[in-house]
């Protein structure tokens, strides 16, 4: 089973670049998409053989997520059933027979750190929910989780020590969370890998430069480690100022 988490920063303005052409190239069983920047009605995809579920922000032109599946899922969740994070799309749940997929778009903390403290209570709100999720089915999540875990995860990490998705809060956070029974899927294939990033500044030629970031991800329940394939970051493919990302699967 492919899988496939693209960070698309406004799919109407993806769309107009290369959108269709690499969800038909990467051909996936699993399209999971954040910052979608939509309202309900802006946009109809034209995706047969796919089913379609959107988490729509209450604030216009912001967050957002979707999934496109092939397999049918047995029950859909939008967000993580808590009011003060629930009102900005970032979560979408879909339980299959084997297992919980998720796709996920976590706060920003922000220039200057203002949204850290909203940030820190939504890690530890999201850790609580797919920590239940896991009592029940294995669990595998994806999307822009916002941060570099490790300084191999970016390619300036003494400068970015401060700044917001490099901060020691939000790295413990996630340190806390594989530490709850979850794998880093990219980072059990290739544990020592340098300069593979998902996310580049529009700023400074930074993705010229290959100047980026390490901040999307494929996380499963430990259980899941004897069926996992194979991981990877498309940085071939344009459009955003993400790539997309890919697990694939073995069967059960």
């Amino acid at each position: 089973m492919k899988m496939i988490s693209w960070n698309v920063n406004g799919l109407r303005a993806v769309m107009g670049k290369n959108f269709m052409e690499a969800f038909a190239a990467l051909d996936a069983d699993i399209f999971c998409l954040q910052e979608t920047k939509l309202q309900e009605g802006q946009i109809e995809m034209d995706l047969p053989g796919y089913h379609q579920y959107w988490n729509y922000a209450e604030k216009k032109g912001y967050s957002g997520t979707a999934v496109f599946t092939r397999r049918e899922p047995l029950s859909v969740r939008l967000g993580i059933g808590q009011d003060a994070f629930d009102h900005e799309g970032r979560v979408i749940t879909l339980e299959f027979p084997d297992f919980f997929f998720l796709t996920v778009y976590t706060p920003n903390s922000q220039d200057g750190l203002l949204r850290l403290p909203y940030r820190m209570e939504w890690e530890d709100a999201f850790l609580a929910y797919i920590r239940k999720l896991d009592s029940e089915k294995p669990v595998i999540f994806c999307g822009d989780l916002n941060v570099a875990h490790q300084e191999i995860d970016l390619k300036n990490p003494k400068s970015n020590v401060r700044n917001a998705g490099f901060t020691q809060e939000e790295r413990d956070k996630m340190t806390a969370l594989l530490g709850n029974g979850f794998v880093d899927t990219f980072r059990y294939f290739y544990p020592e890998a340098r300069d593979q990033y998902s996310w580049w500044s529009y700023r400074f030629h930074a993705r010229e430069k290959n100047a980026g970031w390490r901040i999307d991800y494929f996380i499963v329940s430990e259980r899941l480690k004897d069926r996992l394939e194979s991981a990877g970051i498309h940085q071939e493919i344009f459009g955003s100022d993400h790539c997309p990302v890919e697990l694939n699967l073995r069967p059960e």
